[in-house]
């Protein structure tokens, strides 16, 4: 058990974070930051499968900053080898791994205030939102966009039904797949993906980023 479960007080860490969320702030798409993240897990079950890597970079005024940047690889008790063919993380290697834990707080640090940007955006924030739970700490707080969804506002979409692949989207944008299923590689071709999206959304009039934004009866993981 974690000594901030005892008693109603959270960690400092976590209320660092929550505070950027307490006062409503307006959202303008040149100066809002986002953060565009992805994660590689042991598997696809939400429960029983853990975070292997968090790849992220920040953006803003429509312009990734390649020096405003995380990748964190996470000590692992749960492993899944069959999952290693496709990201290629050992359970053990040479790059740095810290604790589930530091993870999560190296994260919250990174994303305060930012808007939260992935590709099928509901198996990474619930992959989080585990983690969190595990240390008996409340949801993110962040608003959350899921490029599979924005490119389905375009018009350049044929089919607002199908479910579009990170490759799929790549291909019909033009994004090099450089680093394929790494975290930090799909977070930066998520990037490029999505602000090409949001130049092709910004071209309508009066478009604003409120626009962008989930539908308020959307369903699934979040």
């Amino acid at each position: 058990m974690f000594p901030w479960t005892k008693k109603k007080s959270l960690p400092e860490f976590w209320m660092n974070y929550a505070n950027h969320f307490r006062t409503k702030k307006k959202l303008h798409l040149q100066t809002t930051r986002f953060v565009i993240f992805d994660t590689e897990t042991t598997g696809l079950h939400i429960k029983n499968d853990r975070i292997l890597s968090i790849g992220a970079i920040g953006a803003t005024s429509q312009t990734m900053n390649i020096g405003d940047t995380l990748e964190l690889y996470v000590k692992q008790d749960v492993y899944n080898p069959k999952t290693a063919e496709i990201h290629g993380i050992l359970k053990e290697g040479s790059m740095t791994r810290v604790e589930e834990k530091q993870a999560i707080v190296f994260f919250l640090e990174f994303i305060k205030g930012a808007i939260l940007v992935a590709h099928h955006a509901a198996f990474d924030i619930s992959m989080i939102n585990t983690c969190l739970k595990r240390l008996s700490l409340p949801k993110l707080k962040n608003k959350v966009l899921d490029t599979g969804d924005l490119f389905k506002k375009t018009t350049i979409c044929p089919d607002k039904n199908k479910h579009y692949s990170l490759d799929e989207l790549s291909a019909i944008f033009n994004i090099k797949k450089q680093d394929r299923h790494t975290a930090a590689g799909d977070a930066y071709i998520t990037g490029i993906l999505f602000l090409k999206i949001v130049s092709h959304l910004i071209q309508k009039r009066h478009f604003f980023i409120k626009d962008l934004f989930f539908r308020s009866n959307r369903k699934g993981l979040l």
